[in-house]
């Protein structure tokens, strides 16, 4: 009879860092549920010098135990400072290995879950000093020294698959227990039955809609790290599809929620004093994270993550490797999101709102749910000096040199982008926002806020929707025009937009560009276009959109149908892959950040909702506490186009934000 293979749990780390602690607590919590044993690789060091040699003699049982047969080895007698007598060791339904050395490159294809204990060195040294006295201080720096090498030769802290910092959190057991439900399946269930299922929060009360969003999520969330507030601005504009019904204030009471996070050394969950490695590819990771096993079904949105996938992202679909720095050393996170525990969804067609959370709120919280403020009193706010990173000359001779590409064949639409940035020293950037909300209302309005950085934007474009249905929806914005003086100007504007062929070009091209990313996760058949070339009027401008939808094949291709349309077609041009690296070469290599990325939430039954970033001002707190400010703009170039009326759509495009904020557009830059 075949026996089956043992679970592998390698608990790595230098010394002092705590893994014999851990490593009894794991085992007496496990054997609730299943036989262990434990297998201490102190037991494998022969001698001061022996760490090498226990690796190896390690790496030579593993076969024999992953068949779930007993082996023996030689231990060492520490007393007269030789080999010792054999030792056996049978294998439990778990197996897991304790010591430096755990996660040795040798070891990798056996071991299920790779665990690595950290601490600074003075803690460690003072705690492995404490436990083991005298025997072990004389002999402190040759072991550290053994264990540098170690590091070095098999960078066994990469290969953990959870890392713990010991000197924040006293009981590793916990930190694992938190981290659990982010885990493949099987490891789950066997460190925490049912931990595996959504986030999402549970506790739910429902009250009467408030009079203003803005005013509830600031009376609500002003001392949080961790909020959101996606919203509808825009109830009093035409709505054809619905897009002006909810509005989600998301935000975390702890201090350090989860946080999902991806640049370009890979995919992260970040926890209070730990940090859960998922994989090299974001994407790729979101996957086994989203959507959830155990979906939340209601009536309305309910976010179980809540951030942003940059531009740069745009690696993993095969374009360059760029990150974004945002001061020297210092790179923003291509991809973050946060786990909301509470969640507010306002409904403005039934005048409802809904509260869900994973405990019982404070009281504090639903008294202002129950009477919520009827409006907020601004606050000053700095009035920022901007810089651009093209001159009117530069950028016209971009367009000239995407209108070459295109001649050439190399692509057939360049959206082409430029940036505004500013420092200051003081800065509010939810002040600014609620300032831009009023001014120019949206469909896809945003503000979030983490601990470096706070995004405000007026976005009027959807990038992708997907329904808990299954139904995906794009409404890429192509074409764009000023509002009029007066209503006959506005008019003709507005006339001229719909009926331009240059504009309907341009907006056609990235239609087709977007039925085929969707088509490559949807049902055969399902691709349609619902709208085409339709024009809506927003406060500053008149947008040309169109609205594409299709059907998925599945649920677990929600991650994959997000990647393939990523980035956004109405920020790169067409064919996106080629175009994009020609953008790479006009830019200067200049990485765009969060413009031309998504901002929005994915849902605890599976939807997920995600807005363009554009129109939008992006505040980064900067290690000397200053604010670096940055507002993308840009637009499609294309065989027809005029490079003088290009950079004047640009400064067009600016004045929603900039007005807001009592700012202008630089006039070093303008001409």
């Amino acid at each position: 009879m075949e026996t089956a293979r043992p679970t592998f749990i390698a608990i790595d780390g230098r010394s002092g860092s705590g893994k014999s602690t851990f490593a009894s607590d794991l085992a007496q919590h496990l054997a609730t549920t299943s036989t262990v044993a434990v297998l201490r690789l102190e037991d494998l060091y022969h001698g001061w010098q022996g760490l090498g040699r226990a690796c190896e003699l390690y790496a030579q049982l593993l076969p024999a135990l992953a068949s779930g047969q007993p082996v023996t080895y030689p231990t060492w007698d520490w007393a007269t400072d030789s080999v010792g007598p054999q030792q056996s060791f049978a294998p439990g339904e778990i197996v897991i290995i304790e010591g430096v050395g755990a996660l040795n490159d040798q070891t990798l294809g056996f071991i299920d879950l790779g665990i690595w204990l950290d601490a600074p060195e003075d803690f460690r040294r003072e705690r492995a000093l404490t436990r083991d006295g005298q025997t072990y201080r004389p002999y402190w720096d040759t072991w550290a020294a053994q264990e540098h090498t170690y590091l070095l030769e098999h960078s066994p802290q990469h290969h953990a698959n959870l890392r713990i910092d010991t000197s924040t959190r006293s009981h590793p057991l916990t930190a694992l227990l938190e981290s659990s439900r982010f885990l493949p399946s099987t490891i789950a269930e066997l460190v925490l039955a049912s931990s595996h299922g959504s986030n999402a929060p549970k506790f739910r009360q429902s009250y009467q809609a408030p009079a203003d969003a803005a005013a509830l999520f600031e009376a609500i969330t002003v001392h949080m790290p961790h909020a959101a507030l996606l919203e509808s601005t825009s109830q009093h504009l035409e709505d054809p599809l619905g897009r002006n019904r909810y509005s989600l204030l998301a935000f975390s009471t702890q201090q350090q929620p989860p946080l999902l996070m991806g640049d370009a050394k890979g995919a992260t969950i970040q926890l209070e004093g730990a940090s859960l490695q998922l994989g090299q590819n974001f994407f790729d990771s979101l996957q086994n994270q989203w959507p959830p096993v155990e979906a939340l079904h209601t009536d309305y949105p309910l976010p179980m993550w809540v951030g942003y996938l940059g531009y740069e992202l745009k690696r993993e679909v095969g374009a360059s490797n760029l990150s974004a720095e945002i001061s020297p050393g210092v790179n923003r996170p291509d991809a973050q999101f946060f786990a909301p525990d509470t969640v507010v969804i306002i409904d403005h067609e039934l005048g409802q709102m809904h509260l869900h959370s994973i405990n019982k709120p404070d009281a504090e919280i639903t008294i202002v749910l129950g009477n919520p403020p009827q409006q907020r009193s601004g606050q000053d706010l700095c009035v920022p000096h901007f810089t651009c990173a093209d001159t009117a000359a530069g950028y016209q001779e971009k367009i000239r040199r995407a209108q070459h590409e295109i001649y050439e064949g190399n692509t057939y639409e360049v959206c082409l982008t430029t940036e505004l940035t500013a420092q200051v020293e003081d800065f509010n950037p939810f002040e600014a926002y609620c300032r831009m909300r009023q001014s120019s209302p949206a469909p896809f309005a945003h503000y979030l806020r983490l601990p470096k950085l706070e995004v405000a934007s007026i976005s009027p474009e959807r990038f992708l929707a997907l329904s808990k249905n299954a139904q995906l929806r794009a409404e890429p914005i192509k074409g764009t025009r000023p509002r009029g003086t007066d209503e006959e100007s506005d008019l003709a504007l507005k006339h001229d937009l719909a009926t331009h062929p240059k504009d309907r070009a341009e907006n056609i091209m990235i239609v087709d560009l977007l039925r085929n990313d969707l088509s490559h996760h949807a049902v055969p058949g399902s691709v349609r276009v619902t709208r085409l070339c339709s024009v809506e009027s927003y406060a500053t401008v008149h947008q040309m959109v169109s609205t594409i939808d299709a059907t998925l094949k599945s649920p677990e291709l929600a991650a994959d149908a997000l990647r393939e349309a990523f980035p956004p077609g109405s920020m790169t041009g067409a064919p996106k892959l080629s175009t994009m690296n020609i953008l790479d070469e006009l830019e200067e290599h200049r990485a765009r950040g969060l413009y031309s990325g998504a901002v929005g939430y994915l849902g605890a039954d599976g939807a997920a909702d995600f807005s363009v970033v554009i129109r939008t001002l992006v505040c980064d707190k900067l290690p000397d506490r200053s604010w670096r400010l940055s507002l993308g703009l840009g637009g499609a170039i294309t065989a027809d186009s005029v490079p003088e009326e290009e950079w004047e759509e640009v400064i067009t495009k600016s004045r929603g934000v900039l007005q807001a904020l009592g700012a202008t557009f630089p006039l070093s830059t303008a001409r």
